[in-house]
């Protein structure tokens, strides 16, 4: 009997922690007449909880409580401490806020508890009272932040591989539109709009990468102890199914445009079209079968679209062929990829688990991570971003100025006077003013238009709130409507907290009104406050990051460009050694260069992306790097086609007469790569044409290709193939230099306008 997981949209598990949770707090605060000031440090702390929250293994998950708890009691002792001393709380609060942005470089998990325990900072000195003992408010909150993350690992127990699952069905989801959009290369009426067409195939690429980071993180944390859950064994090996698939379609054997337009009268082209949309809707139904929990079932159309390609493959390489035909052997090689794609969904279509678990039991225990190395990892990773080059670096900074500034507003403004609080609290002022700091904290971002974004969607956000929570006090609503609409309020904050920060601002102004009702302040003179402290606060995050070293004035379009070509040359020489094995490993060193290729890519995707919003500035730089974009996607679709013939190596009977040659020359295309950027325009000419003059040299003997098709002259078809894809990537070293160069050396632009 199979133990399924609830098809239930992680969206939704993520916010039942928080409904626990909050509804014991709120429970236990009307069962027991704890209302008052317990009520606000401990929703807090559940807040925060919920910031620290990360998916990973049930014993990943307790270290990360355990790393929260230490940094959240830290930061909230250090506040109490020196909270009435103004001096010592804004150096604590500067220093905290350098500190933690910081920690944020040493990985995705010390980024996530780094934040949650600043904000952690702010809702101590927002919770505050006069009236507590200093421990208590700190205890509070802490105990708000445990209950959450009890109430978490109760949800991992129930639905312990939902995400990762989701995040598989997610990754083939992407992974369809990625063939969809590559199909489109084979459709010979629209080849004149290919050029429009790669570049979306580039930034879909992106997509992939982004989705496929996802599932690494996800199955990384879960296979971190001993025992491996069957579970995700079967995850793992859907993940490694998705990235052969996504290398052999990224891959490139052919020049499209004259591909399309010397096949456009042969079915062929229009059968792999076909074949590539029934791979994108198996891909769909794939990603169906995973969220919805049910066995996919390969397509019985895929397998005769796939059967019909080959067959129609053989006609055309038996027809007569005429000089101007692309060579058959190279089809055959295109297609094989193709074909091996329908393959791989038979296989996950059969369910061959048994088949596969020897490979992934190898793999498994070695699949990489940024976030490898434990604590030493981390110090290494954080040293590399002590340096105002460092984008990190320069945000943390930003970020303790911010705070700085926002902690010296609050004792400069008038604060304002508790005259309308009960009789029991007259004597205390609350420093409403701490808004401020708090919505500086969650806007300011490392970049200006992500800032520019949030900074929006927080003031209309909190002026939504305020008009909503007004109208919800005018209702007189009871204890009980108020405590459970906490609840509710607090579930929709962390359901659109990733994705619509505007309505998560929203809820959680909401929330925070009947909170103040609860603990019987006049919410009517905290609406004015709530709103100018965040316009203030926001307009302080704004003029920070536009004016303190603002990301375009540091857009080193030049040094990712050059890391994304230096990471290619990386990526041959991991295909290179797996070719000289004549097997194919897999090893980590050849997904990890894969990996850092498709990263670089997508960093200079993501870097354009950014500057195309302001085309004045970059207008020229923008031109040559999106060429440079579409060069280097080339050169990794080169270089995959030639990685993806890894399972078809053979050795030679006199391996001196090509294969040796062969690994020769390709070895110096990688140093040609590696050394482009440093090389003078003399010397890369000299370096080039020595490279072309040994391509030539061992350019194999082209021999009837109907005999190579048949399975004869097996040398000599792989020879064609490996000197092909070799030749492809040569051909654009050229144009990769000359775009290398404009970017590095400013003064060609000028030149160029001139011309």
């Amino acid at each position: 009997m199979k133990i399924r997981t609830p098809p239930i949209n992680p969206k939704l598990i993520a916010t039942i922690p928080v409904l626990l949770s909050a509804g014991i707090a709120t429970g236990t605060i009307y069962f027991y007449g704890w209302w008052g000031m317990y009520l606000s440090p401990l929703i807090l702390g559940i807040l925060a909880g919920g910031l620290a929250d990360l998916d990973s293994g049930f014993t990943g998950r307790l270290k990360n409580i355990l790393f929260s708890m230490i940094t959240f009691a830290l930061s909230s002792v250090a506040v109490q401490i020196t909270f009435d001393e103004p001096v010592f709380l804004v150096s604590t609060f500067t220093a905290l806020a350098f500190i933690f942005t910081m920690f944020g470089a040493a990985g995705n998990r010390y980024r996530t508890i780094s934040f949650a325990t600043l904000v952690v900072a702010v809702y101590t000195a927002l919770s505050q009272s006069n009236h507590l003992l200093w421990y208590v408010n700190t205890g509070l909150m802490l105990m708000g932040a445990l209950l959450h993350s009890l109430s978490s690992l109760v949800v991992h127990i129930v639905f312990p591989h939902r995400p990762v699952q989701e995040s598989m069905a997610q990754a083939f989801s992407v992974l369809a539109n990625y063939l969809d959009n590559k199909a489109d290369f084979f459709d010979p009426d629209e080849v004149d709009f290919l050029e429009a067409k790669q570049l979306e195939l580039v930034m879909n690429d992106s997509k992939v990468v982004t989705a496929f980071t996802a599932c690494q993180n996800a199955l990384f944390y879960r296979m971190r102890g001993q025992h491996r859950h069957p579970r995700t064994t079967k995850m793992l090996r859907y993940y490694f199914a998705a990235q052969d698939i996504h290398e052999r379609i990224s891959s490139s054997h052919v020049h499209y445009h004259a591909f399309a337009e010397q096949m456009k009268y042969s079915d062929l082209i229009f059968r792999i079209q076909r074949l590539l949309r029934l791979q994108a809707q198996a891909c769909r139904e794939f990603s169906g079968s995973l969220k919805n929990n049910d066995d996919y079932e390969y397509s019985a159309k895929l397998k005769r679209a796939t059967l019909g390609a080959e067959a129609s493959l053989q006609y055309y390489a038996n027809a007569p062929q005429q000089a101007s035909d692309i060579a058959p052997y190279r089809v055959q090689r295109l297609l094989d990829n193709i074909m091996h794609v329908s393959r791989q969904f038979s296989c996950l279509g059969a369910n061959h688990d048994d088949d596969e678990y020897a490979k992934i039991r190898i793999l498994k225990a070695r699949l990489w991570s940024p976030e490898m190395g434990g604590f030493k990892g981390a110090w290494q990773r954080l040293h590399r971003h002590t340096t105002l080059a460092s984008p990190v670096f320069r945000h943390a900074v930003r970020m303790a100025i911010s705070v700085c500034i926002c902690c010296v507003l609050v004792y400069i403004v008038p604060q304002i006077r508790t005259d309308f609080l009960p009789l029991p609290t007259r004597d205390e002022s609350i420093h409403l003013g701490y808004w401020i700091l708090l919505t500086a904290i969650y806007v300011c971002q490392p970049n200006y238009s992500a800032t520019k974004k949030r900074l929006i969607q927080r003031i209309f956000g909190t002026i939504a709130g305020v008009l909503v929570g007004s109208a919800l006090i005018l209702l007189k609503l009871s204890l009980e409507v108020k405590l459970v609409l906490i609840v509710v309020m607090l579930s929709l904050f962390f359901l659109f907290r990733t994705n619509k920060h505007s309505f998560s601002t929203l809820f959680i102004t909401i929330q925070a009104i009947l909170s103040f009702s609860i603990a019987g302040y006049d919410v009517n003179q905290f609406f004015v406050p709530r709103v100018v402290d965040t316009m203030v606060g926001a307009v302080i995050s704004g003029a920070a990051v536009y004016f303190l070293w603002p990301d375009w004035k540091y857009v080193a379009l030049d040094k990712t460009g050059n890391a994304a070509i230096q990471s290619n040359a990386g990526y041959l020489n991991a295909v290179l050694d797996e070719l000289h094995q004549y097997n194919q490993i897999d090893s980590l060193e050849y997904r990890q260069a894969r990996r850092n290729a498709q990263d670089s890519a997508a960093a200079l995707s993501s870097m354009l992306s950014d500057m195309s919003g302001d085309v004045q500035k970059f207008g020229l730089r923008l031109k040559d790097g999106f060429l440079l974009l579409k060069i280097n996607y080339s050169l990794i679709s080169y270089i995959s086609a030639l990685g993806s013939f890894r399972n078809k190596m053979r050795r030679d009977d006199d391996e001196t007469i090509f294969l040796m040659p062969f690994f020769t020359v390709g070895n110096q295309l990688v140093e040609l790569m590696k050394n482009m950027v440093i090389y003078s325009q003399e010397d890369f000419q000299a370096a080039l044409f020595a490279l072309h003059n040994e391509l030539e040299n061992i350019r194999p003997v082209v021999l009837e290709q109907h005999n190579i098709l048949a399975g004869e002259n097996d040398n000599s078809a792989q020879n064609q193939v490996l000197w092909q894809q070799l030749m492809m990537i040569s051909e654009l070293l050229q144009p990769c230099y000359h775009a290398l160069q404009r970017i590095n050396s400013p003064e060609l632009y000028a030149e160029t306008l001139t011309k």
